[in-house]
């Protein structure tokens, strides 16, 4: 399955959430329901997910901690923010630049509409 392929599921699933769920939650709420539908899609999926850094040889061990990890190839970061920043985008970035994967998405879920929350991120794709 392609990371453009998964990113539709996802973007599928997380709508089914918003849509049942609303705005105003905690993120961990979205995440465990996001993780529920993506599981019986037959998505392989780790949340919260330890990433190491490796820095020159040296190895740092839980250097940074991605929302969820979709089949290996997708990083996906929840939020439950009035707006999505460029610090966010800029984090989900270097994710992607460090584990050298190439498509990375953050999913806002305290946006009125799903859709104005999502925002893809790509690297070398």
């Amino acid at each position: 399955m392609t990371e453009n392929e998964i990113s539709n599921i996802v973007f599928d699933a997380g709508m089914k959430v918003h849509r049942k769920l609303g705005i105003g939650l905690y993120e961990n709420v979205y995440e465990q329901c996001l993780i529920h539908e993506l599981k019986n899609s037959g998505l392989n999926i780790e949340s919260q997910k330890d990433i190491s850094v490796n820095y020159e040889g040296l190895i740092i061990e839980k250097a940074f901690r991605v929302d969820l990890l979709i089949e290996n190839k997708v990083i996906i970061e929840i939020k439950a923010v009035p707006e999505i920043n460029k610090y966010h985008f800029f984090q989900i970035l270097n994710y992607l630049r460090i584990t050298e994967m190439k498509l990375g998405m953050i999913l806002n879920f305290h946006s009125t509409l799903f859709k104005d929350g999502v925002k893809r991120a790509v690297n070398k794709l």
